[in-house]
C-alpha cells in the first residue's frame, strides 16, 4: 500500500497528518522532560531526606544498637536508590531527549523539501492547464471566425448584384479565418497533448514520489516513538537489579535487627555493678539505749537509700560543688574534660572498668601510631646522615626527641590506666553496692553501728576507698560539714552561711547534715585527720583583674595582677577555687569570684 497510487487526490489532508505526527513526536518529548524532572527532584529529596535523618555525633553511643544499624543501612540503600533514580534521569536526558530532538528537526526540515517539490508540481501542472484553456478558446473563437467567412463568402457568390472583385475578396477572407482555425486547432491539440503527458506524468509519477517520501517520513516518526518508548523502558529495566538489590538491602537491615542484642548492649551501657538493697531492718525504738544511737541508725537509713537511689538512676551524671568549703581533704584524681574523675573512680564499677579499657585501647592505639612515626623518623635520619644532599639529619633530631617524649608520656599513661584498672578488678561487686555502703561506717576509720538488737559491730573504713558516682559520699559534702566543726556551729541551730559558700541550698549535702548530732560531727572531724592529703593537680593559671578582700570562710585574697593556680573551675555559683604558693606554709587555697579573674586552662 502506498500513499502515492491510494491517496493521489489527498495532498492537503496528507500534509496535514505529517504535521500533526512531528507535533505529536514534540509532546512525546515533553512527557520524557516532565519524568526527568520527576525523577531528578525525587532522586534530590531522597538524598535530602537521607541528610536530614543521619544520625549525629551526639548520637553516637545509640549506634551500637541493631535497629539502629539497621536503620543507617537503610539510609544507604536510600541513597544507592536515589543514585539510580538520577541515573534514569541522565540516561533519558542523554538517549531519549536528545534522540527525539534530533528526530523531530530530521522530520521537519525533509518534511519542508517534500511539500515544496509537491508545490513546485501542482503550479506546474495548473500552468499547463491553463495554456489548454487558452489554446481550446482560441480554437473555437477561430473556428467561429472560419464559419462565418464561409457563410458570408457563400451569400456574396450567389448574390448577383456584387463584383467580381467582392466576391473574390470574401474568396480570400474564408480562405483566412479557415487556416487561422486550422492554426487553432492545431495549437490545442498540441497543448492538449503536453497537458495529457504532464498530468499523466504529475499523477503517476511525480506526486507519488512525493507522497511516499512523506509516507517514510510518517514512518520514520512511528518508528523513532517506537524505539524511544521501547528505550525509556529499558533505561528503567537497566537499574532494576540495582534497585531490587537495594530493596534486598533494605530488607536483611530489618532482619539483622535482633532485640535480644539491643536488650543485652542495655545492660551492657547502664548496669552500675551495684546489688539491689536488702530489707530494711525493724527498729525497736524500745530497745535503743540514747536517742544519738535512734539518730545514728536513721541516718544510715538515709544514707544507704540515697546511695541505692543516686549511685544506680544518675550513675552516670556529673556531680557539681555544693559549696566553696571543699578545700580540705585530698583528691587523688584531677578531672577530666567532660568532668569526670582521671580512673573514672565516680562512675559504677562496670561503667568504670568499660571506661578503663576504652581508654587503655585508646591509648594502645597513640602508641603503635607514635611508634611508627618514631620509626619513619629513624629511618629518615639515616637516610640523611647517609646521603646529606637529601636533607640536614639535624631538622629530624627536634622531631624525634619530640616523638620520644610524647611515646614515653604515653606508655606512662598506659601503665597509669592498667594500674587503674587492676585496682578496679580487684574490687568486689559488693564492696561497691548500695547494700554494702548501708552497713560500711560513714566518715571515721573504725566505728560502732548499733542495730536494733542492742548489739554492735565493728566495720573498718578505708581512707582511700571512694564509693562511685553521686551515690558516694562526695569530697565537698565531708569537707562542709569538717568545716561547720571548726567553725563551732552546725546548720541545726540555724547558722547561715555566707552567700559565696553556696550552702544551705544544696541538694546534694549529706542527709545528716543539717540535723546530725554532735557525735556525728565528731565522728567527721576524726575522718577528716584520717583522711590522707595530697594536693590537687592545677588545671591551668589565672590572673586576677581586681584586688579582692577575703570576707567568708574559705576564699582568699588576692591582689589585681597576681597570677595563681587553677584547681577547680566554676561549678556555676560564681567561685573558682585557686592556690597561691606560701613561703611560711607551703601553699594557700580557697575560692575567689570568677568575675575577678582571667583564666587560662591547660590543653
Amino acid at each position: 500500500m502506498s500513499w502515492g497510487t491510494e491517496l493521489w487526490d489527498q495532498y492537503d489532508n496528507l500534509a496535514i497528518h505529517t504535521n500533526k505526527g512531528i507535533e505529536f513526536l514534540d509532546k512525546y518529548a515533553n512527557f520524557i522532560r516532565d519524568r526527568l524532572a520527576i525523577e531528578t527532584e525525587y532522586a534530590s529529596k531522597l538524598r535530602r531526606l537521607v541528610k536530614n535523618y543521619q544520625p549525629k555525633k551526639k548520637e553516637e553511643e545509640d549506634n551500637e544498637f541493631t535497629s539502629c544499624q539497621a536503620f543507617r543501612k537503610v539510609l544507604n540503600e536510600i541513597s544507592d536508590l536515589a543514585g539510580q533514580r538520577e541515573v534514569v534521569a541522565e540516561s533519558l536526558q542523554l538517549q531519549i531527549i536528545q534522540g527525539i530532538s534530533l528526530l523531530s528537526k530530521t522530520l521537519r526540515d525533509e518534511r519542508k523539501k517534500c511539500l515544496s517539490n509537491g508545490t513546485y508540481l501542482h503550479q506546474n501542472l495548473t500552468t499547463q492547464l491553463a495554456a489548454l484553456d487558452r489554446a481550446k478558446r482560441n480554437y473555437e473563437k477561430a473556428y467561429r471566425d472560419s464559419e462565418k467567412a464561409v457563410d458570408n463568402y457563400k451569400k456574396a457568390d450567389m448574390d448577383l448584384n456584387l463584383s467580381r472583385a467582392e466576391v473574390e475578396r470574401y474568396k480570400n477572407i474564408m480562405t483566412a479565418k479557415i487556416q487561422q482555425s486550422d492554426d487553432a486547432k492545431n495549437e490545442y491539440a498540441n497543448q492538449l497533448q503536453k497537458s495529457n503527458n504532464l498530468q499523466q506524468q504529475h499523477y503517476h509519477e511525480l506526486l507519488p514520489e512525493v507522497f511516499n517520501r512523506l509516507q517514510e517520513l510518517d514512518e520514520k516518526r512511528t518508528r523513532g516513538i517506537r524505539e524511544f518508548i521501547i528505550g525509556a523502558a529499558d533505561v528503567e529495566s537497566s537499574v532494576a537489579p540495582i534497585i531490587a538489590r537495594c530493596l534486598e538491602g533494605m530488607v536483611k537491615a530489618g532482619e539483622s535487627i535482633n532485640e535480644k542484642e539491643d536488650s543485652y548492649k542495655v545492660i551492657e551501657r547502664y548496669q552500675s555493678g551495684f546489688t539491689p538493697p536488702s530489707d530494711i531492718p525493724f527498729e525497736d525504738l524500745s530497745k535503743l539505749d540514747t536517742l544519738d544511737s535512734s539518730q545514728e541508725s536513721h541516718f544510715n537509713h538515709v544514707q544507704s537509700s540515697h546511695l541505692t537511689v543516686k549511685g544506680t538512676i544518675s550513675a552516670n551524671k556529673i556531680k557539681k560543688r555544693v559549696g566553696i568549703f571543699n578545700i580540705f581533704g585530698g583528691n587523688k584524681n584531677s578531672l577530666t574534660a567532660d568532668g569526670q574523675k582521671e580512673d573514672f573512680s565516680d562512675l559504677p564499677p562496670n561503667q568504670r572498668r568499660k571506661k578503663l579499657q576504652a581508654k587503655i585501647g585508646e591509648l594502645q592505639q597513640k602508641i603503635q601510631q607514635e611508634t611508627a612515626a618514631r620509626d619513619g623518623l629513624m629511618k629518615m635520619k639515616v637516610v640523611y646522615e647517609a646521603n646529606s644532599s637529601l636533607g640536614n639529619p639535624m631538622t629530624v633530631e627536634g622531631q624525634l626527641n619530640e616523638s620520644e617524649h610524647k611515646l614515653e608520656k604515653l606508655k606512662m599513661d598506659l601503665k597509669k590506666y592498667q594500674g587503674y584498672l587492676e585496682k578496679a578488678n580487684q574490687i568486689p561487686m559488693a564492696n561497691n553496692s548500695p547494700q554494702a555502703n548501708r552497713t560500711s561506717s560513714m566518715n571515721n576509720g573504725h566505728r560502732s553501728s548499733r542495730h536494733s538488737n542492742g548489739s554492735t559491730e565493728d566495720n573498718n573504713y578505708d581512707g582511700d576507698f571512694q564509693p562511685d558516682d553521686a551515690g558516694s559520699l562526695s569530697r565537698s559534702d565531708s569537707e562542709d560539714n569538717v568545716a561547720q566543726i571548726q567553725n563551732g556551729h552546725n546548720n541545726n541551730n540555724n547558722g547561715s552561711a555566707s552567700p559565696e559558700s553556696g550552702l544551705g541550698t544544696s541538694h546534694t549535702s549529706l542527709p545528716g547534715s543539717g540535723h546530725g548530732s554532735a557525735h556525728e560531727n565528731a565522728m567527721g572531724e576524726d575522718a577528716y585527720y584520717e583522711t590522707e592529703m595530697e594536693p590537687l593537680q592545677p588545671l591551668g593559671t589565672c590572673r586576677a583583674l581586681y584586688p579582692f578582700e577575703a570576707t567568708s570562710e574559705g576564699s582568699i585574697p588576692m591582689n589585681e595582677g597576681e597570677e595563681l593556680q587553677v584547681i577547680e573551675i566554676d561549678q556555676g555559683d560564681g567561685w573558682t577555687r585557686v592556690r597561691r604558693m606560701n613561703n611560711s606554709n607551703g601553699w594557700d587555697e580557697g575560692f575567689v569570684p570568677t568575675s575577678y579573674i582571667e583564666c587560662t586552662l591547660y590543653a
